[in-house]
């Protein structure tokens, strides 16, 4: 069954926190079990590997107590799913608890892209996801990532993705504009919204997904993007 976030929570700043312990940071949390999909198509790394990396992450979580409990949450479909979120230097960090069996389900962070310069990091974020392979297949990070892109956050990709990363962003495009750019010096250069083979497989090809709220005009002047030049 698919899930959806509440729209009724915006993308914004969370309010004012505790000091976050430095092992919920993306970077421990890449270290300690994420190999992210990072556009050429790559295998599924660990495909239907156990949920026991993210046990530890829960149990400090518990330990935390009401700094966790006081995180802003979203909604979703299923009562027995909580997903709590929390903003930390311009990134997002969503954790989702299945509070019936307490256990950390697994998370989505839309971290920066140091590629990008100034102007196009205020607006994109490229999201990467470890989820426990129970938890796959019901709309878990769909629905994170239609909640962010509802709030007007725009996506862009890693330089490479998994199998089931880029057919999520396939699906997520049916309702959202995308494209590809050529990403280079920290300058956007657009391709357009479909390229060859030989294109994609190309290390600096990146894909983009816009958020409610833009238009591709909008997009390219906010990110100084470089537009293709008339036939």
């Amino acid at each position: 069954m698919a899930l959806a976030c509440s729209p009724s929570v915006p993308f914004s700043p969370s309010p004012a926190l505790p000091p976050w312990p430095a092992w919920l940071s993306f970077d421990a949390l890449r270290r300690r079990f994420l190999r992210p999909a990072e556009l050429r198509i790559d295998v599924d790394p660990k495909k239907g590997r156990p949920s026991e990396p993210l046990t530890p992450v829960y149990e400090r979580m518990r330990a935390m107590g009401d700094r966790v409990q006081d995180l802003p949450a979203l909604r979703l479909d299923d009562p027995d799913l909580r997903a709590r979120f929390r903003e930390a230097d311009g990134e997002t960090y969503v954790y989702i608890e299945d509070v019936r069996h307490q256990r950390l389900v697994g998370y989505t962070v839309f971290n920066r892209l140091i590629e990008l310069d100034r102007r196009a990091d205020r607006h994109l974020r490229a999201p990467h996801s470890q989820y426990d392979p129970a938890y796959q297949r019901r709309g878990l990070a769909t629905a994170v990532y239609r909640w962010a892109l509802g709030s007007g956050m725009c996506l862009m990709s890693g330089a490479r993705q998994s199998p089931g990363a880029h057919a999520l962003w396939l699906r997520l495009g049916r309702d959202h504009t995308t494209g590809f750019v050529d990403l280079r010096e920290k300058r956007l250069s657009y391709l357009g919204d479909e390229v060859d083979g030989d294109t994609l497989s190309q290390l600096h090809t990146r894909m983009f997904m816009l958020g409610d709220g833009w238009t591709l005009e909008r997009f390219s002047s906010e990110t100084r993007m470089a537009m293709l030049e008339p036939a």
